[in-house]
């Protein structure tokens, strides 16, 4: 091999090294944790609302992820409401699969859920819809997600905005909540 090849190759190799340095220590400038929170108003009293929001097979009437894959396939285990219920998906490429379960109730008030993610990529996350009377017939309802990505995932922040996207997600779907339980 001559000199500059070699010579080449060990600027190459150097250059790699230099830009693996500069992603690992970036990994450790930016924050780990994320969450993304919407809220709506309903115009119906805070049990109605309530009562809607705590199954998870209703979540599929108003959730954006359920319509955007008409194929995804739904399962559930336990009792429907209750603290253990789970919520299973298998969809396509862009919905992956996964699960979510309810981890806590506190009466009327909030409903918190442990999401696990499969596919495209295993992690967990976790979620809540709470609910807060305004006035005697109108509830605000909020929906929100928190959780972590370790280093280096924590890099997928800088290429993908999670508040936009899922926030985005979560408005339509509170507002698709809106018109379910204004209208019936």
């Amino acid at each position: 091999m001559s000199l500059k090849i070699i010579r080449a190759l060990k600027i190459t190799g150097l250059v790699i090294a230099l830009l693996a340095a500069i992603i690992l220590a970036a990994t450790f400038t930016l924050d780990t944790e994320f969450s993304v929170e919407r809220s709506v108003v309903i115009d119906q009293p805070k049990e109605v609302v309530f009562d809607y929001i705590r199954y998870l097979e209703n979540q599929n009437s108003y959730s954006v992820w359920v319509a955007r894959d008409p194929g995804i396939r739904l399962e559930y285990r336990g009792t429907d409401g209750t603290v253990g219920a789970v919520s299973a998906w298998n969809g396509s490429e862009e919905s992956g699969s996964g699960e979510q379960e309810i981890t806590g109730i506190a009466e009327g008030e909030r409903v918190d859920f442990e999401l696990r993610f499969f596919e495209p990529f295993e992690s967990t996350s976790y979620a809540y819809k709470s609910t807060e009377s305004v006035s005697e017939n109108q509830t605000l309802v909020t929906w929100g997600m928190y959780g972590s990505f370790p280093r280096p995932m924590n890099l997928m922040l800088l290429f993908f905005d999670l508040e936009e996207a899922i926030g985005d997600d979560y408005e339509t779907g509170l507002e698709n909540l809106k018109q379910i339980l204004e209208n019936q």
